[in-house]
């Protein structure tokens, strides 16, 4: 008896104890979540003092004292001639990063990028854009390449980087770029537009259940997720897809006039190595190479726009990163899956 009452008594206090942690943990989650700041911040960060001071530590690290003390003069000296030439200008590269997911929610950093951007770059500057994104929503994507066409408005070059991936909102961006630099196995293209939605009509049927849907206006809804569908209403969602994918072209030859839209524009994707040939990019190399290009003659300056995250974010993320890993390693146990 008196172990079973020494037992209880721990247990009584180990749940006591959890419960108190579950409540701190709660109650700091809401004071984050409450303070969070509605405004973010601008970072500048200069890439080529990061490229300079790369090459410099190598350099000390392969070269003796005397060859190290020799370059470094000769590096000094050349820089003063630079310096008193009554001709030489600096010239200026802004890169921002893009990543865009299914909704665009990340126009609204970059809208503020390039507010930042178009109010110091100049016509001899250039502004870069390393682009990474699959597509997603007409409307946010849209926003997104109006906002790029804010800096080439100005006649300000602007140049897209592709490592990964420029696809269907995505090369909807990147078409506006005066430059479309791609990696050779980047996947670029899908110039064209998808919409999918389920139907539950005979599993209500099958259960019973009514549906009842009241609008005003002809087409107000026309394929829905739980009434019953007609040919009607299939025939006018296809007239607005086809709309659309209508506006897509034209964006894209009003940008690049000199491609056969009607041989790219079918949905489809390709390669680096084949959008070239397709006249869909300019050149085939990496954002890296081309940043490395770029620094022999411009001084790099990277903008971003940041707003802290709260703690719930942060741990929102921390969980989503876990589980998203726990999924694709149970994927790649359950099937033989490959890639070169």
């Amino acid at each position: 008896m008196e172990f079973l009452a020494n037992y209880g008594l721990f247990l009584a206090q180990a749940v006591t104890i959890v419960v108190a942690i579950i409540v701190v943990l709660v109650t700091i989650v809401g004071l984050s979540t409450k303070s969070k700041p509605e405004n973010g911040q601008l970072e500048v960060t200069n890439l080529s003092e990061t490229i300079e001071e790369s090459i410099d530590e190598i350099q000390q690290t392969i070269l003796s004292k005397d060859q190290y003390k020799a370059l470094a003069k000769a590096k000094k000296k050349q820089k003063k001639e630079d310096k008193s030439k009554s001709d030489t200008t600096t010239h200026n590269a802004y890169v921002i990063d893009f990543k865009g997911s299914m909704d665009a929610h990340e126009v609204e950093g970059l809208r503020r990028e390039i507010s930042a951007a178009i109010q110091v770059a100049t016509k001899e500057d250039e502004v870069i854009i390393r682009l990474e994104s699959p597509g997603g929503v007409v409307h946010g994507y849209g926003l997104a390449a109006s906002q790029l066409k804010r800096i080439t408005s100005r006649e300000i070059p602007l140049t897209i980087t592709v490592d990964k991936v420029a696809a269907s909102g995505g090369y909807m961006m990147a078409c506006i770029a005066n430059k479309i630099v791609s990696a050779p196995f980047a996947i670029i293209g899908s110039i064209g537009v998808i919409a999918q939605i389920p139907n539950f009509n005979k599993v209500l049927k099958k259960n019973d259940i009514d549906f009842e849907q009241i609008t005003a206006g002809e087409y107000k809804r026309t394929l829905t997720m739980f009434g019953e569908n007609s040919d009607q209403d299939r025939e006018k969602f296809q007239t607005e897809i086809d709309e659309v994918h209508t506006l897509f072209k034209d964006h894209v030859t009003n940008n690049r006039p000199q491609l056969d839209i009607d041989k790219v524009a079918t949905g489809e994707t390709w390669y680096g190595e084949q959008a070239i040939g397709l006249g869909l990019v300019d050149e085939l190399l990496t954002s890296d190479d081309y940043l490395l290009e770029t620094h022999k003659t411009k001084t790099i300056y990277k903008i971003k726009y940041t707003v802290p995250k709260t703690l719930s974010e942060k741990l929102g993320k921390a969980a989503s990163i876990s589980v998203e890993n726990s999924l694709f390693s149970l994927w790649s146990k359950m099937t033989n899956w490959r890639a070169f």
